[in-house]
């Protein structure tokens, strides 16, 4: 039965190389604005069932326990990881972090599609809208909101009101209001890149309403949220891990060896 201990050590290398790749992905986006980071989860793969549990033995008695071989391992799913990360002081006046649960809205402009970001360094484009992201290439914050061309100060208070202060006026004025949206299972979003998310089946549709309502999160101006991978724990994974790449190809060798021995075997 050496050749199955071939398929089934190789389940267990193929597991520990995706897990590697989570690992290194969140090792890689360490320093990225309010990323989640990923956990691999495994389960394991059918049995060999050589005596089922409960079988009659020769006494007609049920055996207390069957001969189960299992085939292996694999990845159930990638799982991302939605703890609060750091929320870093920038003293930039436009950007501003997401201190609980909730996701600003955008609007892609090629699929005109909300997509969901926490991510929350605004700047502002050529037409006076609030964007994620540059101003050449970001994506317009939804519901879309228009700074004033004179506006020499923006505030945006922790429920999500956006005010300004235009020139030669001393009180300040709402031009918007930040929504927010959150999901009843943030695990089932679809990760496409330039941390956006977009809606899917598995994450229904999106609650939406003001920062600090409905338990929403509320919004620090001048700050963002860090990553919240953790360098030390990702490090012993990464060790573990290797640990057990190294362990499953050992099975292969002797599964290997054994088959060996067995073809060099000699009948006399």
């Amino acid at each position: 039965m050496s050749v199955q201990t071939l398929y089934t050590a190789a389940t267990g290398m193929d597991a520990m190389q995706t897990k590697l790749d989570v690992i290194a992905n969140n090792l890689a986006n360490i320093n990225t604005t309010a990323f989640k980071k990923d956990r691999a989860n495994f389960e394991d793969l059918l049995y060999r069932n050589d005596v089922l549990p409960g079988t009659l033995d020769n006494n007609q008695l049920p055996t207390p326990a069957g001969t189960q071989i299992g085939m292996g391992t694999r990845v159930q799913s990638v799982q991302k990881d939605y703890r609060q990360g750091a929320i870093q002081d920038t003293g930039r006046e436009l950007d501003i972090a997401i201190e609980g649960e909730g996701f600003l809205q955008v609007l892609d402009p090629l699929t005109q599609t909300v997509m969901y970001t926490r991510s929350g360094n605004l700047d502002i484009n050529a037409d006076g809208n609030l964007v994620i992201g540059s101003a050449s290439t970001g994506r317009l914050l939804e519901p879309p909101i228009q700074i004033p061309q004179d506006a020499t100060d923006i505030e945006i208070s922790p429920s999500g009101q956006v005010l300004v202060r235009q020139a030669g006026q001393t009180e300040l004025q709402q031009v918007g209001q930040i929504q927010m949206a959150k999901f009843v299972n943030p695990d089932g979003l679809l990760k496409v890149g330039e941390n956006l998310y977009q809606q899917t089946d598995a994450s229904n549709t999106p609650v939406q309403g003001d920062p600090g309502s409905l338990g929403f999160g509320v919004l620090r101006q001048r700050a963002l949220e860090a990553s919240n991978v953790e360098p030390v724990q990702e490090l012993i994974d990464l060790i573990t891990t290797q640990r057990g790449f190294e362990l499953n190809s050992q099975a292969v060798q002797a599964g290997d060896q054994l088959m060996q021995l067995i073809a060099n075997l000699r009948r006399f």
